[in-house]
């Protein structure tokens, strides 16, 4: 049960951290996780920053973890894929995201068991955020186009399933972009709207300068407890009723369904491949297959994968060997991302991509860049994709519904204005 206190003080302390040029809020929304170090964690404030492009930006991000030792807050883009493989992107995005950033910040504050605490600055901080008052300035209706007509999202689905029929693939990852030009909105405010439709465990609002990630993502890409990695990868959804009989069966019949349970298995296994790389041998385990978790408008399948890491390893090359997460991508690898490239017709960005933080202490937890509004203010452009895992067995009908369905909370929060 959210404490409307503990809900007031989160909302200030957004609003406040917004007012600067650099911040990140991540919120689980009461959600109990066993790996999860504060229910909220709030950063502002620019003591330094890391700008990367492809090419070396892990190598930079590990110099400069090494060179500070502090605080990190930021994120990865999906193009980073072009660095860990051979990869290409012929696709041009109007968000201008860097491919990698990240800041230390001047101030942070976390809540942990209703308890608020300054982790780093002046202990002034949370009188100030008491005390800071905003008006919540309503964002303009705004019209969203597709890049897909739904013929075309289902010629395209048919040709993937060519491939996996020739055997090139078991599992594609495919993703279409919903878009917004001249779009104005006050991002604080259509964060927080996507929040109360949408909570989820993984929830965040990322600004640097005039780019935001607004995200509604239940998805955890990796994270590091001590020596422990953790993914949690999700791959498998399901539409919930308002009924309370329906949505129970719904739920039991999702838990048995051979095909979600296929599609899930897949990433499982391309999961425990990738965390190998990184671990003490003989550590990669699967500590839950098939789990089923309830959101406001969806059910989710959500495995979970451990290992120890490896002590020659380094964090930072532990994370570039899981990335991008095969959630996004499918199964194997290499070949699904070739194919993303060759008929998804977005460039993805930081979409898919992941944002989080690293502790000073190296532990770190990134989430999964989905259920999330991409927003460039000087340019007004507006971006949310969705997807979804095709196989031999989808039918292209329901995964564009299924589409729709993963884009109803963004177009809702959209719509209203």
């Amino acid at each position: 049960m959210i404490h409307s206190k503990d809900h007031i003080f989160k909302q200030k302390a957004l609003h406040f951290a917004a007012t600067f040029e650099t911040c990140c809020f991540l919120n689980s929304h009461q959600y109990t996780d066993r790996y999860g170090q504060y229910e909220c964690i709030i950063a502002f404030g620019n003591e330094n920053e890391l700008h990367a492009q492809t090419g070396k930006a892990f190598s930079t991000l590990k110099s400069f973890y090494e060179q500070y030792k502090d605080w990190l807050f930021g994120f990865l883009s999906y193009e980073l894929k072009n660095e860990v493989e051979d990869l290409s992107t012929t696709q041009t995005d109007q968000l201008d995201f860097p491919d990698l950033y990240f800041f230390i910040p001047q101030h942070i504050i976390g809540i942990k068991e209703g308890k608020i605490e300054v982790l780093k600055g002046s202990p002034t901080m949370i009188s100030a955020i008491e005390q800071f008052s905003f008006i919540e300035s309503r964002s303009e209706k705004i019209s969203i186009e597709s890049r897909f007509s739904k013929d075309n999202y289902l010629e395209q689905v048919k040709k993937i399933q060519q491939h996996i029929k020739r055997g090139d693939i078991y599992e594609v990852n495919f993703c279409q972009e919903f878009f917004a030009q001249h779009a104005q909105i006050n991002p604080v405010v259509v964060y927080s709207e996507l929040s109360k439709i949408s909570p989820t465990p993984f929830s965040g609002f990322f600004k640097i300068k005039d780019k935001y990630i607004l995200s509604a993502t239940p998805e955890r890409f990796l994270c590091k407890r001590g020596n422990k990695l953790i993914s949690q990868p999700i791959k498998g959804t399901a539409k919930r009723s308002t009924d309370t009989k329906q949505d129970l069966s719904i739920k039991q019949d999702f838990k048995a369904n051979k095909k979600e349970q296929a599609e899930n298995v897949m990433i499982v296994d391309l999961v425990r491949n990738d965390l190998t790389k990184s671990a003490k041998k003989g550590t990669v385990k699967v500590d839950e297959l098939f789990g089923i978790y309830s959101f406001p408008q969806v059910y989710q399948m959500i495995s979970t994968i451990s290992c120890e890491l490896d002590p020659k390893i380094h964090f930072v090359d532990a994370i570039k060997n899981t990335f991008p997460m095969g959630s996004m991508t499918g199964a194997p690898k290499l070949r699904a991302m070739q194919l993303i490239d060759t008929y998804e017709n977005s460039k993805r960005g930081v979409y898919s991509g992941s944002f989080g933080y690293i502790s000073p202490n190296g532990d770190f937890d990134f989430n999964v860049i989905i259920r999330s509004i991409l927003y460039n203010s000087s340019t007004k452009y507006l971006s949310f994709q969705v997807g979804g895992a095709i196989t031999y067995q989808s039918d292209p009908e329901q995964e564009y519904e299924e589409c729709l369905l993963k884009a109803s909370a963004i177009m809702g929060v959209l719509s209203t204005g």
